[in-house]
């Protein structure tokens, strides 16, 4: 693993490099809100990716790097990851077809900037599709419209139990359903074989 640092519009972030033997694409993703590159579904993905050929960069957001839990706002974190994108895309993963993705909040940033980082597939690990109704509260808006405006190919690996809701499939989205909630920690098997089925695809 190669640690490469990047200057964004909004501090520095770091992308953690796991290069394939022989690349024949990449595959770049993003963390959830509160976790980091190290959660055990990136590392599960990270894997299969790598077996299939896949150069894998795995995106530590600038929020993360200088020790704050607490996201930026959506627009600081599209703007910091497309950064990052068009760094590795200029340079380590020339050259390569660019699958994008990641875990939760990770998944709605890559959903949003997919047309702008000429990604040709996006990998989303439990979506976080609406956020669960506080009691006496209203019902939170549906984030539905991020990933209706994704117009590649795209999987949706979710918890069966996932509090957050699951997506619905279309033509271009393909939605897998495995044990487990939000976490996706207890069936990494079956997220790993979900990934595995579909990112052939996108192979030279």
């Amino acid at each position: 693993m190669t640690k490469l640092e990047v200057d964004t519009p909004h501090g520095r972030a770091s992308a953690h490099l796991h290069t394939a033997d022989q690349p024949r694409a990449a595959l770049v993703l993003g963390h959830g809100a509160a976790g980091g590159v190290t959660s055990r579904d990136l590392a599960a993905v990270t894997g299969v990716a790598r077996s299939e050929g896949f150069s894998v960069a795995l995106v530590e957001q600038p929020y993360r790097v200088a020790g704050r839990r607490t996201p930026a706002p959506a627009r600081q974190l599209d703007a910091a990851w497309a950064a990052v994108v068009d760094h590795l895309c200029a340079g380590e993963l020339r050259g390569l077809p660019l699958v994008v993705g990641g875990r939760s909040s990770g998944a709605r940033v890559a959903c949003r900037t997919a047309q702008a980082t000429g990604a040709v597939g996006v990998l989303c690990l439990a979506f976080p599709l609406q956020p669960p109704r506080r009691s006496g509260a209203a019902a939170a808006p549906s984030r539905l419209h991020e990933l209706e405006a994704v117009t590649v190919p795209t999987l949706v690996v979710q918890g069966a139990r996932d509090p957050f809701g699951i997506p619905p499939a279309t033509a271009r989205r393909t939605v897998v359903r495995v044990q487990g909630d939000h976490s996706l920690r207890t069936d990494l098997q079956a997220v790993a074989a979900a990934v595995r089925a579909w990112l052939p695809a996108f192979v030279r």
